[in-house]
């Protein structure tokens, strides 16, 4: 995803008429001190904003930046932190990391484009960029980038049919990070600009409390729902980006947008509420949907949940018990495996 600081920060610096070289992971695997869609901005000075991991690594994509500004060519390159390349920093953490550092010149396009994103950051819109890199097989000498809205219209330059968007798209749409792709031998880089997973957490005990605080340090939107003001509120939840006070848990998700990078966590105060918001889950698109619960509790819901009329492969997709197997006991352990579970969801709905 386009890091909401990234596209501020990029704008500005091109409005200046500087241009500039982003370097963005665009995927590792294994142990990496740096997550996939980490961005640095360098300027031609060799001053640089953001991380990619820092060490040896930053070092090498700093110095590529420079490389880049030189030829006017953008490259991705790997680094390999369990041979070579990580020996010099005493630091064989096992994994590879790939980077794409793109040169951002100061033109009208790309100007159009980033001040269309920082529009599209305010009001939250649901957009995604592509990023024309040029023939598969081929030097990565001139880049030519729109902002695909959501409306289907689209700001910058796309030289191709307009049906290929749509294809791009279900990449952006689809990962949590930026996907290079192939079309017809054409390489794109497709990101989506929205942090589009948000996690409903029905119910605000203090499970609830440990896990919304959780959720928002690994970039999950956070809203709480419950029945009880004086447990659904601002004081108890300071780092929700919603709490909302619910006349009852009937209905509760009524009028919420929740869609397929949508995480619905049920962890009420009781079995009946439990069940009730179960069963409006199931009706929604929602991506993933799980419930705090025993193994038995789940066989009796379960059954019931067929006996009302749900398909059994629905039925299949809740986790409960909630959360990875790691002995949780305490209310802070408890929200740790869920959280654990939530990332793990995400990063495997990122793969598909």
């Amino acid at each position: 995803m386009l890091i909401s600081w990234a596209i501020n920060a990029i704008y500005p610096i091109l409005e200046r008429r500087e241009e500039l070289v982003l370097a963005t992971v665009i995927s590792k695997s294994g142990s990496a001190p740096c997550l996939a869609g980490s961005k640095m901005i360098v300027l031609k000075d060799g001053t640089s904003f953001g991380t990619i991991g820092g060490g040896v690594l930053e070092a090498e994509g700093q110095k590529r930046a420079a490389q880049v500004f030189t030829s006017g060519i953008s490259q991705i390159f790997t680094f390999d932190l369990s041979g070579r390349d990580a020996a010099s920093m005493s630091m064989i953490c096992g994994g590879r990391v790939e980077v794409f550092l793109e040169l951002i010149e100061a033109d009208q396009t790309n100007l159009e484009v980033f001040k269309a994103l920082q529009n599209a950051l305010s009001s939250d819109e649901k957009c995604f960029t592509v990023s024309d890199l040029g023939a598969a097989d081929g030097e990565i000498r001139s880049i030519s980038r729109c902002l695909v809205h959501q409306n289907n219209s689209f700001t910058g330059a796309f030289q191709h049919p307009e049906s290929w968007l749509a294809t791009l798209g279900g990449h952006a749409h689809r990962s949590t990070y930026p996907v290079v792709t192939t079309l017809e031998n054409r390489r794109f880089l497709v990101e989506r600009c929205y942090t589009p997973s948000t996690v409903f957490i029905l119910g605000a005990g203090h499970v609830s409390q440990q896990l919304a605080q959780l959720t928002g340090n690994v970039s999950f939107q956070t809203v709480v729902l419950d029945d009880r003001e004086e447990f659904a509120n601002t004081k108890r939840f300071p780092t929700a980006d919603e709490v909302i006070v619910l006349d009852s848990f009937d209905n509760c998700l009524d009028g919420l947008d929740i869609g397929g990078d949508s995480y619905v966590v049920i962890v009420t105060r009781g079995h009946t509420h439990d069940k009730t918001v179960l069963e409006q889950a199931l009706r929604t698109n929602a991506g993933y949907i799980g419930m705090l619960g025993s193994r038995k509790k789940m066989v009796d819901i379960r059954k019931a949940l067929l006996s009302d009329g749900f398909s059994e492969e629905r039925v299949n997709q809740i986790h409960c018990p909630i959360g990875v197997k790691i002995d949780a006991e305490t209310t802070a352990e408890i929200a740790v495996s869920i959280v654990a579970e939530l990332i793990q969801a995400r990063a495997q709905k990122g793969k598909k």
